[in-house]
């Protein structure tokens, strides 16, 4: 197993807001180590907006700007272009959002920014709902959850937010977790070393909404990438896939652990599992070295 050495002084400061074994604290710990001291970070209305703090009281050693809920990409694209304009493009920009504010009312934003092609790194913190305001659904919600605005379950899947992102082809897309550290240590990594749109979705399981015991965070998110439930993957220039982790164990493991998914019924879970197994089949057959080739 690969070590991952955090700096002596972490850029996440602690006595922050977050819950008890928040999984969004731990990934935007490590987050910010590799990404390093040169580093401004637009955070809008979110759970990550809380655990920062009020400027100028801020639990993060980095400047942060924090917008309205709808303007991330905006904002991150003017501070770009004015630290550019003051010579200091070596400074990264980023991005820390929710699902909310980026598959929902962040989007037009965001696709906006990509269209353009403008040069910072947006990491969607993705916990699946919007769980700072009472854990309602978001358009991230998985099929069949159970969320404080759909009781009996949502019925519609989650929206493929990776795919739509390639879709505007920008340089780099991906997914990761922090429970597969040196994956997401090195597509960290990576997206830094690039430039143009960079977009990375982190899979934030939460213990209070998603009703996980307070030690079952990183479980939760071994078991989403290890059930095909959140694949691991990345794509550049819209076209190039490359699967990072394999599909081995049944849909049943990762939902048995969540209580947002005991109402299910068998025959519920049953076609969970087709669902994942079709979006696996297809996630293989774009990676497969042909695809790659066509335009």
């Amino acid at each position: 197993m690969e070590s991952i050495d955090l700096p002596p002084e972490p850029m996440l400061c602690s006595g922050h807001a977050a819950c008890p074994g928040c999984v969004d604290a731990l990934s935007v710990r490590h987050v910010l180590a590799m990404l390093g001291p040169d580093t401004m970070a637009v955070i809008p209305p979110s759970c990550m907006a809380i655990i920062a703090g009020p400027q100028p009281y801020s639990s993060l050693k980095i400047p942060v700007y924090q917008p309205t809920l709808e303007a991330s990409a905006a904002a991150a694209s003017g501070l770009r272009r004015a630290l550019d304009a003051q010579g200091k493009q070596a400074t990264t920009v980023i991005v820390l959002a929710g699902d909310g504010g980026t598959y929902d009312i962040g989007f037009q934003c965001l696709s906006s920014a990509a269209e353009r092609n403008e040069n910072f790194i947006y990491f969607c913190l993705d916990n699946e709902g919007y769980m700072n305001t009472g854990a309602q659904k978001s358009s991230s919600t998985p099929h069949y959850a159970w969320t404080g605005s759909t009781p009996a379950g949502k019925t519609s899947r989650k929206k493929n937010m990776t795919e739509i992102m390639a879709a505007h082809g920008v340089p780099y897309v991906a997914t990761a977790s922090v429970g597969h550290l040196a994956d997401l240590k090195r597509k960290v990594m990576r997206a830094k070393a690039m430039r143009g749109t960079r977009f990375i979705t982190l899979l934030i399981p939460c213990l209070d909404g998603w009703g996980l015991a307070d030690d079952a965070g990183l479980t939760a998110a071994r078991l989403a990438v290890e059930t095909g439930a959140f694949p691991l993957y990345e794509i550049e220039d819209g076209r190039r896939y490359t699967v990072n982790a394999d599909k081995t164990r049944p849909i049943g493991e990762y939902l048995g652990l969540q209580r947002r998914y005991r109402h299910m019924s068998s025959e519920q879970v049953t076609d969970l599992q087709v669902e994942i197994d079709d979006g696996w089949a297809r996630l293989q057959h774009r990676a497969a070295p042909d695809h790659a080739l066509t335009p």
